[in-house]
C-alpha cells in the first residue's frame, strides 16, 4: 500500500560486513518479494565455471575437486566489467568475460598437508579490478578448504571463473540466506501453525513482534488488510558487500520492468507501423479476443459456437433438430423428434 506522496521506505535496523537488516513499507506483498527473489536469483557474480586439470594425485576424485572449487567464493565488487560468457565473440573464454586463477600444491614433507583456497592465485590480466581474488573471511586468513594431501600427492589445476547469476547456479548467488517476514503477530491469517494444545505458548514468538502491535481479541477480523512493513535479514557470501547487493537486486528488478515496457512500446509501434495497431491491446484484443469476433463474439459464444449460426443457433440449429436431422427434405430420411426414425 503506497501512500500518495512518497514511494516506500527503508529502514536500516543493523548493519555488518557481511549481513543487513532493514525494514521495507510503504509498498504491497508484490514489490517488497519482487525484491527479495532479485536479490536471491539475479545479482551477477564470479565464480569458477571450468577446471582444467593437469595433476591430481590425491584421495579425491577430479569431479569432486572441480565441485569444491566451483563452491569457493571470490571477489566480485566489479564483475560488471566483465562480459557474461554468452555474450562474449570469443570461442571458449578471454579476458573480457573470464578471470584465470591457478592452483599448484604439492607435498614434499611428512605428514598432511591442507589446501586452502588462498593457494588459488589470480592471473595479473585483472590485477586492477577488485574482481576472482578468493574470500577470506576466517581468522586465520585462510579461506575454504579444498582438500588435503600426503607426501608425493600433488593437485595442479587451472580454473576459469565467469559471471553469471543463482538462476543458472547456486554457485553465482551473492547470499548465503534472505531472510524474508511480514505480520509478524500473524493477523492476516496467512499461516496456519499447527499445535497440539495452544499454538501461543508451542509458537516462538519472531523478534519482529516487538515492532508491531499485538493482535486484539475483540476485534472484528479485516479480510481487505494488507502487510504493509516488511522485514529483510540479508546475510552475503563475502563477494559483494551488503549494500551493493540490495542496490544491485533493484537495479536487476529495475532494468527487467523497463524491459518489459521496452517491448511492450516496440510491439505497439511495430503493429501500427504495420496498420494493426488495433490489435495490440485496443480494439484488436477487444474485437478478437473476447470482443465481437472470436472468442465471446462472432466465433466462440457468438455466431459461430453457441450462437447464431454454428454451434446452437442456424447452422447446428438446422443440422440437429431443424432442417438436416428430422425436419424437411434431410430430416425425412433420417430422425423427426415426433415421428421417429423414416
Amino acid at each position: 500500500m503506497q501512500s500518495d506522496n512518497s514511494g516506500p521506505i527503508v529502514k536500516i535496523r543493523d548493519v555488518q560486513p557481511d549481513c543487513v537488516n532493514f525494514v521495507l513499507s510503504e509498498c504491497d506483498l508484490a514489490l517488497a518479494n519482487s525484491v527479495r527473489r532479485s536479490i536471491m536469483a539475479e545479482v551477477p557474480t564470479l565464480a569458477i565455471d571450468i577446471v582444467e586439470i593437469e595433476e591430481n594425485s590425491t584421495v579425491l576424485a577430479d569431479e569432486f575437486i572441480s565441485h569444491r572449487l566451483g563452491l569457493i567464493p571470490l571477489q566480485s565488487d566489479d564483475v560488471d566489467s566483465l562480459l557474461y560468457n554468452r555474450d562474449c565473440s570469443c570461442g571458449d573464454y578471454c579476458e573480457l568475460c573470464s578471470v584465470v586463477l591457478t592452483l599448484h600444491a604439492k607435498c614434499t614433507s611428512e605428514g598432511i598437508q591442507t589446501v586452502y583456497a588462498r593457494d588459488l592465485l589470480v592471473e595479473p590480466n585483472h590485477s586492477n579490478l577488485k574482481i576472482g581474488q578468493p574470500i577470506l573471511n576466517d581468522d586465520a586468513n585462510k579461506g575454504s578448504v579444498i582438500c588435503k594431501i600426503k607426501k608425493h600427492q600433488e593437485l595442479k589445476v587451472k580454473c576459469i571463473a565467469k559471471k553469471g547469476i543463482s538462476k543458472e547456479h547456486a554457485k553465482w548467488s551473492p547470499v548465503a540466506a534472505v531472510g524474508f517476514e511480514y505480520d509478524p503477530w500473524n493477523k492476516l491469517k496467512h499461516t496456519d501453525y499447527w499445535y497440539e494444545e495452544d499454538a501461543d505458548k508451542e509458537w516462538p514468538k519472531s523478534d519482529y513482534c516487538a515492532y508491531e502491535e499485538p493482535p486484539n481479541p475483540d476485534e472484528k477480523f479485516d479480510y481487505t488488510a494488507k502487510p504493509n512493513n516488511f522485514y529483510f535479514d540479508v546475510e552475503t557470501v563475502g563477494t559483494i558487500n551488503p549494500n551493493e547487493v540490495i542496490l544491485r537486486g533493484i537495479r536487476e528488478l529495475r532494468n527487467k520492468v523497463a524491459g518489459v515496457i521496452y517491448s511492450l512500446d516496440e510491439i505497439v509501434a511495430r503493429n501500427a507501423n504495420e496498420g494493426n495497431a488495433e490489435n495490440i491491446g485496443g480494439a484488436g484484443f477487444g474485437t478478437v479476443y473476447g470482443g465481437a469476433t472470436q472468442y465471446g463474439g462472432t466465433a466462440y459464444g457468438g455466431t459461430a459456437y453457441g450462437g447464431g449460426t454454428q454451434y446452437g443457433g442456424t447452422a447446428y440449429g438446422t443440422q440437429y433438430g431443424g432442417t438436416a436431422y428430422g425436419n424437411n427434405s434431410a430430416g425425412n430420411d433420417d430422425y423427426n423428434p415426433t415421428t421417429g426414425w423414416d
